[in-house]
């Protein structure tokens, strides 16, 4: 298998104690995958995926339909990265036509309650988020 550009030959270690912790850490340390890692599962492609792959076990085709926008490689490309990064499990039936199916792992189950939680913060905040954009749209205006 060929390895991604811009990703390492090798798994990295990261740790840190609290101590050490600097808040760009993970932008600044050649030896730390960090950064690679929340740029993936942050993109707005991965997190409708994991968010579709909840609780349901989804065709590629069935994906496609759901996500609104995502063209046919960008889909490949997303779930190619995902099943990479083992937060998503392939399964090809042998049957004519081929069946592949996508589940979350175990692994992208705790990343999707992370996620979760997120959202729910945005939506718990959605209004206060609004009244400031609004108010700094007024003070920055021609």
């Amino acid at each position: 298998m060929t390895m991604e550009e811009g990703t390492l030959n090798s798994p990295s270690r990261c740790e840190l104690t609290e101590a050490d912790y600097e808040a760009f850490q993970w932008d600044t340390r050649e030896d730390c995958e960090v950064r690679q890692i929340l740029d993936r599962v942050a993109d707005k492609w991965s997190l409708l995926v994991i968010a579709l792959l909840d609780v349901n076990t989804l065709r590629f085709t069935e994906l496609k339909y759901k996500i609104d926008g995502i063209s046919q490689r960008m889909l490949t490309t997303t779930l190619r990265h995902l099943e990479r990064d083992g937060l998503v499990n392939r399964t090809v039936y042998p049957v004519v036509p081929p069946r592949v199916e996508y589940a979350l792992t175990p692994l992208g189950i705790t990343l999707h309650k992370t996620i979760q939680s997120l959202v729910t913060w945005t939506e718990d905040h959605q209004s206060e988020i609004a009244g400031a954009r609004a108010q700094y749209d007024q003070r920055v205006a021609p």
